[in-house]
């Protein structure tokens, strides 16, 4: 916890003002409620999830993490506590939208969402995970509660490796929602790392550019997000001073058309992406 408020701290220090949160991120609620009320400053904007619940007990080596759960109660458990973080909770999401639970037909859970947009003035989005995340972001989209569009934050998996969500670039810059880009450094995956071998390439030019521009491979990952979609918000997943000072890095630099063009053709096939991931383990 210690830790926690100590990163929350240096990065607060450093300019950052969005955080994003979940149930399933074990005490990460609970630091930022501690932590918000320290602060007392109303720039602060907090994103956080229901639909996640955190299992491990902190063992890096348990069965199950965290466990899904879309419904109602659920919902209506989770934001009770989540409600502590007002006012500077701005942004709902249910976690790790997908077809497959059936989230976005269940009319009860979208209106009682759109009850907690209109009672607290709150922006409702959500989280996409998987091969299929376009499908996902793209009937959310659509779904209107009482004449108004429902949805307006998109938090989506976006990295040099799966770049499935820029086919939806022109809908983001034409209309009035928000970009949440998570995963920037593909779960690890975009640091040079032996176990991938089939990344040679895109590794060793990831390496070449961060020479250049003087700084880590996890800036330049970040910054092909940041100048992919300018307008987004590109999280860090930083868990230490260093991490989190490498990763500001990113803007300290832009990357030149062409460098884009390279990096952006090392993309891999969203099922591909997908299946590899999962056989990744905690860390």
């Amino acid at each position: 916890k210690k830790n926690g408020i100590r990163i929350l701290d240096d990065a607060y220090d450093n300019g950052v003002r969005f955080f994003d949160a979940s149930p399933g991120y074990g005490l990460a609620e609970s630091i930022l409620i501690e932590w918000l009320g320290q602060k007392n400053d109303p720039d602060i904007i907090v994103a956080t999830k229901w639909g996640l619940s955190y299992a491990a007990n902190f063992d890096i080596n348990a069965v199950v993490h965290e466990i899904k759960e879309h419904s109602l109660a659920k919902l209506n458990e989770q934001w009770e506590f989540s409600r502590k973080l007002l006012p500077n909770l701005k942004i709902y999401q249910v976690h790790s939208a997908t077809l497959d639970t059936g989230v976005l037909d269940n009319k009860a859970i979208l209106h009682r969402l759109h009850e907690i947009k209109k009672e607290y003035n709150i922006i409702i989005g959500l989280t996409t995970t998987g091969a299929n995340q376009v499908e996902v972001l793209k009937k959310a989209l659509d779904i209107e509660i009482e004449n108004e569009p429902l949805f307006s934050s998109f938090q989506s998996t976006y990295n040099i490796m799966e770049q499935s969500v820029l086919q939806l670039k022109k809908i983001f810059l034409n209309t009035n929602r928000q970009l949440i880009l998570k995963e920037s450094m593909a779960n690890g995956r975009l640091m040079p790392n032996a176990s991938f071998k089939e990344h040679t390439g895109l590794y060793s030019y990831l390496t070449q550019l961060a020479d250049k521009y003087n700084v880590g491979v996890d800036a330049v990952a970040i910054r092909f997000c940041l100048d992919s979609f300018p307008d987004a918000v590109t999280l860090s997943g930083a868990s230490s001073a260093e991490q989190l000072q490498g990763n500001l890095a990113a803007k300290t630099f832009k990357l030149q058309k062409e460098e884009m063009e390279q990096l952006g053709s090392y993309k891999s096939d969203p099922a591909l992406y997908w299946s590899e991931r999962k056989l990744l383990s905690w860390q």
